[in-house]
């Protein structure tokens, strides 16, 4: 992924305060000031992760309310059937603006494509559509989340005083080019290690749709296959790494073999207090949600704005907005909880109140 200054043609265009206002017809995707501003968003699904329904629904929402902006905020449920349909009706119903979190890059340049044909101005959200024409990216600085996972779970071993470990991979969807720039930042950290013979690289599959329930079975498996010695999982998300930890729940491994993970999930900082979990990786949602809407805002206004990134999509530079993301330890869940992302009741409960107490959650 490369970043870098992204430049707009100045023919034209009127820049005033970091905003570029635009014609109705200067861009076959863009949008004019004239049309009432009306944005559409199709989330993937709410079984993958909760962080959908729980996090970028409520921080978009808030975002385009506080605007004053309509906005329709669909979930395809991982239906690419759905999913289409969603966005014809979207387009049908006069959205100004459609806001995607493509299930793959084929399903997902389909709706970018028509959407442009139809004058409809589109942002690629959290996942890039690879082929696709959306206007903007926003998403997360995906191999940097890979690489704190690698980090992570190097650092857990460490501290278990693991001797050669073998590594066990749970990739996530091979349709989702997150998973692949995930990967990407992990075998960074971690195939050095492979290669010295430090550590030994164990079995290693993909999730089809970030399943957990499929997790579940490929990770018995994967201990199956490797006689029960896997010291180490580098867990794509926390919902993968759950399920890693119901199968050494069962195979009474639980807490001797560090899993990763991401999203910083309720269940997952759970896990991390429980000492089942060695770490997560904390997006901070409200933040993607608040530079979407604001991309999103602006081009139904008919305006354009400049982000000072590109990401690299074939032949195109996509304008782009990488956030930073943050690894989370048993020592810093209070950092997820204090900004607002899950709240003290929801981690703290049951069982769970003393961990929280011992890890200066208050």
């Amino acid at each position: 992924m490369r970043k870098g200054l992204l430049t707009i043609a100045a023919v034209g265009l009127l820049t005033t305060g970091g905003l570029t206002a635009c014609s109705e017809d200067s861009d076959p995707g863009s949008t004019g000031s004239a049309k009432t501003p009306k944005i559409g968003v199709i989330l993937p699904d709410s079984k993958s992760s909760v962080r959908w329904e729980t996090a970028d629904r409520r921080f978009l929402e808030e975002a385009f309310k506080a605007a004053g902006v309509q906005a329709d905020i669909q979930n395809a449920q991982n239906d690419k059937t759905a999913f289409q349909t969603i966005a014809d009706q979207m387009i049908t119903g006069g959205v100004t603006v459609l806001m995607i979190v493509n299930l793959d890059s084929g399903t997902g340049k389909a709706v970018l494509d028509k959407a442009k044909s139809q004058g409809v101005a589109t942002i690629d959200y959290d996942r890039l559509t690879l082929g696709g024409s959306a206007q903007y990216y926003v998403s997360f600085d995906n191999e940097t989340v890979g690489k704190l996972q690698g980090e992570g779970l190097s650092k857990c071993l460490t501290e278990k005083g693991a001797k050669n470990p073998v590594v066990a991979y749970l990739n996530g969807s091979p349709t989702d080019n997150n998973a692949t720039l995930f990967k990407a930042g992990y075998d960074s950290v971690l195939k050095p290690k492979f290669d010295s013979k430090e550590y030994v690289k164990g079995p290693e599959d993909a999730v089809p749709a970030w399943d957990n329930a499929q997790a579940a079975t490929i990770f018995e498996q994967q201990l199956t296959k490797a006689n029960g010695k896997i010291d180490g999982v580098l867990a794509a998300n926390d919902g993968l790494g759950n399920a890693a930890i119901s199968i050494l729940k069962k195979n009474k491994l639980n807490g001797k073999v560090p899993v990763t993970g991401q999203d910083a999930s309720t269940e997952g900082l759970q896990n991390i207090l429980a000492g089942d979990q060695c770490m997560t990786v904390y997006k901070a949602v409200r933040e993607e949600a608040k530079a979407a809407s604001d991309l999103a805002i602006a081009l139904a206004k008919g305006e354009k704005k400049e982000t000072g990134q590109t990401v690299k999509d074939g032949d195109r530079d996509v304008p782009a907005v990488l956030l930073t993301p943050k690894a989370i330890y048993k020592e810093n869940v209070k950092d997820v909880i204090a900004d607002g992302y899950v709240t003290k009741e929801e981690v703290c409960a049951g069982a769970y109140a003393k961990l929280c107490a011992d890890a200066g959650i208050s």
